[in-house]
């Protein structure tokens, strides 16, 4: 099967080494997403409900750049 790399253009993703999302066949995983800011620092500082809806943005967009939507979503996780 193809494995195909989606990226989210983190200035992270090259520094600590990491893919925004990875699509194999049908199934799209999506790495643990922080708020970060077009600046690289951290989105709505000390704003938890903004900092939310950010990461679901970044989320949703990997998902979608993977050909996926929000309603195949069966899994979500907070460790």
């Amino acid at each position: 099967m193809n494995r195909n790399k989606i990226s989210s253009h983190s200035p992270f993703e090259s520094k600590i080494g990491f893919t925004r999302a990875i699509r194999i066949g049908n199934s799209t995983t999506v790495s643990d997403t922080g708020p970060i800011a077009t600046n690289g620092g951290t989105a709505f500082h000390n704003d938890l409900y903004n900092q939310t809806k950010i990461c679901i943005k970044i989320m949703k967009k990997a998902i979608e750049d993977a050909r996926s939507t929000l309603l195949s979503v069966v899994r979500t996780s907070y460790i």
